[in-house]
């Protein structure tokens, strides 16, 4: 981080010292998980659901903590606060203004993380980068990924979630935006906002924190995206399939393991792009992250080859591994909404074949949360779509949403046997085990509260024990 005096952090979150050497220099990290502290770090002291921060902070002096950011006084050199979250924000800010970094800042339904990934390694190529490992999007990883920006980092990319209206526009005050990508406006937490037009108000406040010298990059193939350049105060390049959009891909297709090829254009030129990653999704994330390095000076050659280099970066999303016998897992459990869970599905499809040497296609889908008043309708949907995708067997884990879901799949065609109910992860690996054979393609997707990764790791295990 860019190194501080406790007595410039004092000042930075509105706190007092106490115990605490004002000349101390904080050199290494701020951290709030003590096992991670360095000798000159910060301990941050989180009051959590389950475990008090300030119980930590002797064992973090003791680490080498010059001292701790608490709300109430300790035994340990101290910076007092009334509320570490918001002295958290108001310490990045601090950071992030001393330094020279351009940031870029993106919001969407889905394929965030994806898509930040993406620019990450995009940027990579000009210059240090700094951006958050999987999902820190919120109020507490979002300026703890800020507060690791250097002197010589050049760009710091920041994924954006929102359960409510003003969460975007607070992290906007944590890190101001030069660039901000919004990507799509779908179902993910319709439960809290109401309709897509309340996601997209909320969405919004993005492109409302640029400035007149900022870019805009939105999605020219989402209405609701599109209609944002008139909240706007920056430059708008639109990206999508749309023949309007500055940044687009024609030629689109998948090879025979879908993976994404097409042809990216831009202003300056076009070249052709292979992706390494899996799902015609993707090539929207492509494309989203190919308009915020066109904004940043990036010649459409060196975008090219670097999205054909990129890989997955995080955890559980798109996550593909062939066991020994040939069976194929894709581990897509890391989220799910109806978005994200019709463009896996749509994958596991193209990832079966075609004609006689077309592989079987399992697909485990757990409960998608957040939908509201619309999850029977969107899980109904979910489950004809496996059908009318031909997905050799749908296995729905869970509850009355899954329920739905297995339902909406036996009425849209006469399946019998080819789509089940389970209660859970166990029973969903168990079925499993009786039936896979080398060859088959098993796709595992739900929301993060279901906890379905543990059956693509328990599929993992068992071909490892083979």
């Amino acid at each position: 981080m860019i190194a501080l005096t406790l007595a410039e952090v004092a000042e930075a979150v509105g706190g007092t010292l106490h115990g605490a050497d004002p000349a101390a220099v904080v050199s290494s990290s701020v951290e709030h998980d003590s096992r991670k502290l360095t000798p000159g770090s910060l301990f941050v002291a989180i009051v959590g659901e389950r475990v008090d921060g300030h119980e930590f902070a002797g064992r973090a002096v003791e680490a080498g903590a010059v001292a701790v950011l608490a709300t109430r006084q300790l035994d340990v050199p101290t910076v007092l606060v009334a509320d570490v979250q918001t002295a958290l924000g108001k310490l990045a800010r601090a950071v992030v203004d001393r330094s020279t970094a351009a940031v870029v800042a993106l919001t969407g339904s889905a394929g965030k993380t994806s898509t930040k990934d993406l620019i990450a390694q995009l940027l990579a190529r000009r210059g240090e980068t700094v951006f958050p490992p999987g999902s820190m999007n919120n109020e507490i990883g979002h300026p703890m990924t800020a507060l690791r920006v250097e002197p010589s980092t050049e760009h710091l990319v920041m994924e954006m979630g929102a359960r409510h209206k003003g969460d975007i526009a607070y992290l906007c005050g944590i890190t101001p935006p030069l660039v901000g990508a919004v990507l799509n406006i779908g179902t993910a937490h319709l439960g809290e906002f109401g309709s897509k037009a309340g996601i997209a108000e909320a969405k919004g406040e993005l492109v409302e924190a640029l400035p007149a010298g900022g870019t805009a990059i939105l999605n020219a193939d989402d209405p609701l995206v599109k209609a944002m350049a008139a909240r706007t105060r920056a430059k708008v390049l639109f990206f999508g399939e749309s023949p309007s959009a500055d940044v687009r891909a024609t030629d689109v297709h998948l090879d025979d393991a879908g993976r994404p090829r097409f042809t990216l254009t831009t202003p300056a030129g076009s070249a052709p792009v292979s992706l390494r990653l899996y799902g015609e999704h993707h090539v929207s994330n492509a494309l989203a992250a190919a308009a915020v390095a066109v904004a940043l000076g990036m010649s459409v050659d060196d975008i090219a080859a670097a999205l054909g280099g990129a890989e997955a970066l995080s955890r559980w999303r798109m996550e593909v591994v062939e066991r020994a016998d040939g069976v194929t897992v894709v581990n897509d459990a890391y989220n799910a909404n109806p978005e994200s869970m019709r463009a896996a599905l749509r994958a596991l499809a193209n990832m079966a074949g075609r004609g006689p040497e077309r592989r079987r296609t399992f697909a485990v889908l757990g409960e998608m949360r957040e939908l509201g008043e619309d999850s029977l309708d969107e899980h109904d949907a979910i489950g004809r779509l496996a059908v009318r995708l031909d997905v050799t067997k749908l296995v729905a884990v869970g509850g009355r949403d899954a329920a739905c879901m297995e339902l909406g799949a036996r009425n849209e065609g006469s399946w019998g046997e080819e789509s089940v109910l389970v209660s859970d992860a166990d029973a969903a690996v168990e079925l499993l085990r009786g039936q896979l054979r080398p060859g088959d393609v098993v796709l595992v997707k739900a929301s993060r509260s279901v906890g379905l990764e543990r059956v693509a790791e328990a599929l993992l295990a068992d071909g490892a024990a083979q």
